[in-house]
């Protein structure tokens, strides 16, 4: 049977409930533990699928084809795991399913309500993750802050989990604001004894409080927040700001976070074996060189629409000793005008993946201004598929050359909708998760798997018109990686530049701190080298 322990957060948002999940996560893992780690949101869409970047961040996507919220990127990155679609849920699909069994006759005629039918189909979840991971321990972090209304049933299932399983299987981690107020000088510790009372009157008692603060603080503070919170005072545990979330595993290790859970949910724990870890964030410390690369992407305003990306170029940088400085560009407003200045003196251009017309004929130009000048250029995703477009017209002549996303009439479908894919319903129809891809010997792609195959994640619905690969072929682009099964194009290369790969699949997404996927690696390698 399964420990579990369930990540809250108070005060505010965006505190780094995620981040403190997984660190706890990696030390538990390097004691000798199996963890499995699951995100339940409290938003009404059935998954972050359709939700725009802007609003909510990427969509990450797991090797089972499940599009999920971002903090399972950090899941995965720092534990080293591929998780499932057992790891995330959200409030929307919770209700979805309950009210199609309701439908369905399946619960008998009778009145559905919160309790207990949605809390059950909370439960069923959090058991059946225990059941498919087979883990020794399962981390499950609650969206949104304790107090919000969308978040009461997710904590009624969790109260019921512990009742149901006891204390000795079942941990409560509060994350909860510290401010400090410079005006005084002081911490104030109100904000965490409100939202641990919001908890109380969930019937929750919390067992460990992280407090997210500006700073570290005493051992006086913490028998305060002991004292008003009805917590042991080394249950209290300081988290302070870091200048890399990297840092925070060895942060959570001073404090004794993963022995305190080890003591109260009977784990036996090994000695933590960080010699990874500490790897990773010496070479992050000893990181000084800058290395810029130009991201041309129509989500610029909120970074973490590109998170998976800008996590996988610092890996690659981290692997030889350099920091990765972003230079955002808003591909809705580059021009043939702006262009030159927007990227003159740019040693790297990455375009990422992303859906419609806005921002596409910028991308367009970004992919051509690589092309022409000879930067090293890396395109996922859509961005494989533009630099296909730039090439039909600008190498091919074929002038009116698009995507049928973008344009349906277009005379030349370079990009064209999958064979049976619906063009109405964009929720889940999209070529999604792990696929195998055959490398062709001799190319930039196989030097840089050092392969024949690479398996990588898919999230898209449109892929390249095989009717243009002989003409694409005869004018100097290489088809370095297939998909076997149904002849699809996923890497194309131009041999011509020191480094123009591009690919269909997503490889931010398997990317891990010391192991930076091989083409953001290779990317990052002809920077440098420029």
């Amino acid at each position: 049977m399964a420990k579990h322990i369930f990540i809250t957060g108070g005060v505010v948002s965006g505190l780094g409930k995620g981040i403190t999940g997984s660190s706890l996560g990696v030390l538990l893992k390097s004691g000798g533990l199996k963890i499995f780690m699951q995100k339940f949101d409290p938003y009404l869409n059935i998954d972050p699928g359709t939700i725009n970047p802007i609003e909510h961040g990427e969509v990450y996507v797991t090797d089972d084809g499940a599009e999920t919220d971002l903090d399972l990127g950090h899941y995965e990155r720092f534990i080293d795991i591929n998780l499932s679609k057992h790891s995330s849920t959200s409030a929307g699909r919770i209700y979805y399913e309950a009210l199609e069994k309701e439908r369905n006759g399946k619960y008998g005629g009778k009145t559905v309500q919160v309790i207990p039918h949605i809390t059950n189909e909370i439960k069923q979840r959090i058991y059946k993750a225990e059941l498919e991971s087979k883990a020794d321990v399962v981390i499950t972090e609650i969206g949104g802050t304790v107090g919000d209304i969308e978040s009461q049933p997710f904590l009624e299932a969790l109260r019921q989990v512990r009742m149901e399983k006891g204390k000795e299987n079942v941990m409560f981690v509060h994350v909860a604001l510290l401010p400090y107020l410079k005006v005084s000088g002081e911490f104030k510790t109100k904000p965490i004894q409100h939202s641990v009372k919001e908890l109380l009157n969930l019937g929750i008692q919390p067992d460990v409080i992280v407090a997210r603060s500006e700073f570290d603080f005493d051992q006086k503070l913490k028998d305060k927040i002991s004292l008003l919170c009805s917590i042991p005072s080394e249950n209290v545990v300081s988290c302070p700001d870091s200048d890399s979330i990297y840092k925070v595993p060895l942060v959570i290790e001073k404090s004794n976070l993963h022995k305190i859970a080890a003591k109260q949910l009977d784990l036996k724990l090994n000695d933590s074996k960080l010699e990874d870890w500490n790897k990773l964030v010496n070479n992050i410390e000893n990181s000084k060189e800058v290395l810029t690369v130009h991201i041309v992407g129509k989500y610029v305003e909120l970074s973490d629409a590109y998170l998976s990306v800008i996590e996988s170029l610092k890996f690659a940088g981290y692997e030889i000793n350099k920091k990765i400085k972003i230079h955002w560009v808003n591909a809705r407003k580059l021009t043939e005008q702006n262009i030159k200045e927007e990227l003159s003196g740019s040693t790297g251009i990455l375009v990422p993946g992303g859906f419609g017309e806005d921002g596409v004929q910028g991308k367009i130009l970004a992919a051509q201004y690589a092309r022409e000048n000879n930067i090293p250029y890396l395109g996922i995703c859509l961005g494989m598929q533009i630099a296909c477009i730039e090439f039909a017209r600008n190498v091919l002549n074929l002038k009116d050359a698009h995507t049928t996303e973008i344009d349906s009439k277009t005379q030349n479908p370079i990009i064209d909708i999958m064979e049976g894919k619906n063009r109405e319903n964009i929720g889940g129809t999209l070529r999604l998760g792990r696929y195998v891809t055959s490398l062709k010997e001799g190319t930039k792609a196989s030097e840089l798997y050092k392969d024949k195959v690479a398996v990588e994640r898919h999230r898209h619905r449109y892929e390249f018109n095989n009717k243009y690969r002989e003409i694409f072929e005869k004018n100097g682009i290489v088809f370095s990686g297939l998909y076997p099964e149904q002849d699809l194009v996923e890497i194309i290369e131009y041999p011509k530049n020191d480094f123009f790969v591009a690919a269909q699949y997503h490889p931010e997404f398997t990317s891990r701190p010391n192991k930076p996927n091989p083409l953001f690696m290779g990317f990052i390698n002809a920077i440098n080298k420029r």
